[in-house]
């Protein structure tokens, strides 16, 4: 009887893309005891904790750009907020945004699309969005990429990435967090007949949806 087969190669290079994968799988398995159990911050701490624990050992220079603190892990050595240190302090030096878990109210009450979501940049090319209380945000597919811009009006824009999909604007839904700050937002986007998806929670996910 043949004996079986043993690998000749061995894969040792580091690959960052991977690895931050690795923390958002951890992040999101730690969250997902707490699904529907009502209690978003017992969910986000249980993320938080994962993440950086994964985190710790990638091969990195990591400096969290956007984070968030988890007050129960202050101290402890698992935080994530704006300012701290993540990665082994050797490899590529690197801005990151974390967010254990978008949307905890979502994953508190059994819902879809909470998410777990980490960002990576060459250091010092992420933008520091801590003076902002809110951003303006639009995200389109790839095929209308080119035809949107933030500086134009809604009704504009709606109409550009109508042409470049090659449908009417009738034909072209909008996704908006439903927020009383939108409602001018609404107004114009049912002016020009689109439709309108609203949602309550989870950016990220209605993001990568478009």
């Amino acid at each position: 009887m043949a004996s079986p087969r043993r690998s000749t190669y061995q894969i040792s290079v580091p690959n960052l893309g991977l690895d931050l994968m690795r923390a958002t799988e951890a992040a999101a398995m730690a969250a997902g005891a707490w699904t529907g159990r009502g209690d978003p911050a017992a969910g986000d701490r249980a993320a938080h904790v994962a993440m950086r624990e994964v985190l710790n050992e990638v091969t990195m220079n990591g400096f969290v750009i956007i984070g968030e603190t988890d007050h129960d892990t202050e101290g402890s050595g698992f935080t994530l907020q704006a300012g701290d240190r993540c990665g082994t302090g050797s490899g590529a030096p690197v801005d990151v945004a974390v967010d254990p878990v978008e949307g905890t109210v979502l994953l508190a009450d059994g819902r879809s699309n909470a998410i777990s979501v980490i960002a990576a940049s060459d250091r010092g090319t992420m933008y520091d969005p801590s003076v902002v209380t809110y951003m303006e945000k639009l995200v389109v597919g790839a095929d209308a990429a080119e035809a949107v811009d933030l500086d134009a009006p809604i009704a504009d824009t709606i109409v550009k990435v109508a042409k470049a999909k090659g449908v009417s604007a009738q034909d072209v839904t909008v996704g908006v967090l439903h927020r009383p700050r939108h409602e001018q937002l609404i107004s114009e986007i049912r002016a020009t007949e689109a439709k309108i998806r609203l949602f309550n929670d989870g950016d990220v996910a209605m993001s990568i949806a478009a």
